[in-house]
């Protein structure tokens, strides 16, 4: 019987450690050994996306410092390309463009969806239903959702404007160097609602219910506890809608492509659209400096998200 649980002992894969605190009790710490099995598994995506994504990368950086088109032969010009970026109005519009876009799409989609979640998790009914509506557009593709759109925006509401005598209706916003931005804001968030809302469903869903009856009790206001129960309680939530909306929205590309092509002119052009415009006009080298800046950047807004949102329970 020994020999049997000696044996069973040295082949299990949890050791026990037993550790004495002032001589009153005992803490058991349980140290799981890893199982060869896992690395095996873990292999395969590793070398996939190693190939798939940092291979490419790191060759992308490489020819970041050379003057390539692409094809053929190249020489290294050391930073030349990224001391060019930062004098090249174009390079610094497509920037102005991306982080305004941003700005102004993740305040519009993070206020029409916390309002949409504080309603669907209100006692109202067919809100199961509501719900599932309200998440379709998160499902369609983007590049559909901008054609529909381009032919509203250039056909439907124009004509629908001319009909009622709105002057400022009858042209349309895609056409409008000024305003053809807002356009794209409308449909980018009419796209991302729905995974916010997502997000903001859980968040409500995980405040208890006791809170706002202790705060009923003592007599707030619907409104008071909305500012000063709901917000600070969700506010976890909200930091992480911002910042992956922010870094998501950083990438636009299908969506503007379909509206608008990055016009009027270069109105409305991103840097996602610049990197891929120069990759095809013979600019490589250059515009892997600019991916290369722009991947800086989209690192140091994750890293600010990670400071963020480490600890919170909306993690």
């Amino acid at each position: 019987m020994s020999n049997t649980t000696a044996s069973t002992n040295r082949t299990a894969s949890t050791s026990t450690t037993v550790l004495v605190t002032g001589g009153e009790r005992k803490l058991r710490r349980h140290t799981r050994r890893v199982e060869p099995i896992y690395y095996l598994f873990l292999l395969p995506t590793l070398v996939i996306f190693t190939l798939a994504i940092t291979v490419p990368g790191v060759i992308g950086i490489f020819f970041s410092f050379t003057d390539s088109i692409g094809i053929g032969e190249w020489s290294f010009n050391g930073l030349t390309n990224y001391i060019a970026l930062f004098s090249d109005p174009a390079i610094l519009q497509s920037y102005l463009f991306t982080f305004g876009f941003s700005i102004a799409t993740v305040v519009v989609v993070n206020v029409i969806a916390f309002m949409l979640a504080v309603g669907l998790t209100s006692r109202i009914r067919f809100k199961t239903s509501l719900r599932a509506i309200f998440v379709i557009p998160m499902v369609i593709s983007g590049i559909i959702i901008a054609y529909v759109f381009n032919f509203l925006f250039s056909n439907s509401i124009p004509a629908a404007g001319a009909a009622a005598g709105i002057p400022w209706l009858e042209t349309s916003l895609l056409a409008n160097p000024d305003l053809a931005w807002v356009a794209i804001v409308i449909v980018t968030a009419w796209q991302a609602i729905p995974g916010t809302l997502l997000i903001y469903i859980a968040g409500l869903l995980s405040v208890p219910g006791e809170v706002y009856e202790a705060a009923s009790i003592d007599g707030a206001s619907k409104a008071q506890q909305l500012t000063r129960i709901t917000l600070p309680l969700v506010a976890g939530y909200v930091v992480i809608n911002v910042i992956l909306g922010f870094k998501g929205f950083l990438n636009a590309y299908d969506i503007i492509v379909g509206l608008t092509n990055g016009g009027p002119g270069t109105s409305t052009r991103s840097v996602a659209m610049t990197i891929i415009a120069g990759f095809n006009g013979g600019d490589y080298a250059y515009q892997m400096a600019n991916a290369t800046i722009f991947f800086i950047v989209a690192v140091l807004i994750s890293l600010l998200q990670l400071s963020l949102t480490r600890g919170r329970n909306a993690l």
